[in-house]
C-alpha cells in the first residue's frame, strides 16, 4: 500500500517505469529489471514495493524459470478489471444492504461522534459503490443504465441514511459535519 504522505504523482509514475521497462524488455529476468530501474527510478526497496503491489492488483504476473523470475503484463487486463471492479461492486453492495438495515439500531447506543463516522462510512461506501456502477455501465454500455436498479435502491439507502440523521436529537451537529466528511460543500455561492 501506498503510504497517505506519498504523493499520487510518484506512484504512478514508478508504477509507469516498472511497466514500461516489463513492456520495451519482456525477456528481462527480476535482476536485469533492477539494474535498469534502480537506482534511475527508484530505490531497490521500493522497486520490490511497488513491483508486489502491481502483483496484488494483478497488472503484472510472474513467472519462474529454472531460479530466474520473468514478469509480463496481465494479457487482457482491460478485460479481467472490470470483472475485479463489478466483483468488488456487487460485493459492496450487498455489504451496504445488509448495513443499512442495522443502521437504527447500532445508532441508538453510538455517541454523537461515533454516530458521525459511523454515518459518513456509510455514505461514502454508498458513494463509490454508485461510481462502481456509473463506471461499469459507461464501460460496457455507454448508451445504456445497466445497473439501474441498483443506482435507484443506492438513492433509497441514502435517502434512508440522510433521513435517520435528521431525527437524531443531535441532528444539528450530525448532519452539517456528515456532509463536510463525505465531501459536499454547502456553502453559499461556492462554486467550484
Amino acid at each position: 500500500m501506498m503510504s497517505q504522505f506519498e504523493p499520487e504523482e510518484i506512484q504512478i509514475e514508478r508504477e509507469r517505469a516498472i511497466l514500461e521497462e516489463i513492456k520495451n524488455n519482456p525477456k528481462s529476468h527480476h535482476n536485469a529489471l533492477i539494474k535498469k530501474i534502480v537506482p534511475k527510478h527508484m530505490a531497490k526497496a521500493t522497486f520490490e514495493k511497488t513491483r508486489d503491489e502491481l502483483i496484488e492488483k494483478s497488472i503484472i504476473t510472474v513467472t519462474t524459470q529454472g531460479n530466474r523470475k520473468f514478469y509480463q503484463i496481465t494479457e487482457k487486463y482491460d478485460q479481467k478489471a472490470i470483472q475485479i471492479i463489478e466483483r468488488i461492486t456487487i460485493s459492496n453492495f450487498q455489504f451496504l444492504k445488509h448495513e443499512i438495515k442495522r443502521i437504527n439500531e447500532k445508532s441508538y447506543h453510538n455517541d454523537v461522534n461515533e454516530k458521525i463516522l459511523s454515518v459518513s462510512s456509510i455514505l461514502r461506501k454508498l458513494l463509490q459503490t454508485d461510481q462502481g456502477f456509473t463506471f461499469l455501465d459507461s464501460i460496457k454500455n455507454s448508451k445504456k443504465t445497466l445497473y439501474k436498479d441498483e443506482h435507484l435502491e443506492i438513492q433509497e439507502m441514502i435517502y434512508f441514511v440522510f433521513h435517520s440523521i435528521t431525527k437524531e436529537k443531535e441532528s444539528e451537529i450530525i448532519l452539517p459535519t456528515v456532509l463536510s466528511c463525505i465531501g459536499l460543500d454547502c456553502s453559499k455561492g461556492h462554486v467550484q
